[in-house]
């Protein structure tokens, strides 16, 4: 029989702060690019005019992935991920609907990892 260790009260602290963080900033960027993804279509496979203000659909994406990135450079070393761990969170949000998966993976492992 083995026990689960028990995680320090103040690192479950400091990587649950982290985690709400990742999952407000993946969330936000999934949403602006499934926008932007929309936005695309319909100005480059229907052909539709697109306004002024539509441009900054790409900007917000943008600007949202920065955040993103950040988020896992925040959680990644308190959750102890691997090389591989990181770069896949952050190729999530570039990929359609991926980063809201990715958010439900890594939320959960974090969650049962930390005992958050």
């Amino acid at each position: 029989m083995t026990s689960q260790q028990q995680v320090h009260p103040e690192r479950q602290k400091r990587v649950d702060t982290a985690l709400k963080f990742f999952t407000v900033a993946a969330t936000i960027t999934g949403i602006f690019l499934v926008i932007l993804v929309i936005r695309m279509v319909l100005e480059y496979i229907v052909g539709m005019e697109m306004p002024d203000w539509a441009t900054l659909i790409a900007q917000a994406h943008g600007l949202a992935y920065m955040v993103y990135l950040l988020s896992i450079l925040n959680l990644a070393p308190k959750a102890r991920w691997s090389v591989g761990q990181w770069f896949t969170t952050a190729l999530a949000g570039v990929i359609p609907f991926f980063s809201f998966w990715m958010e439900i993976k890594r939320r959960d492992q974090v969650k049962e990892m930390f005992q958050i």
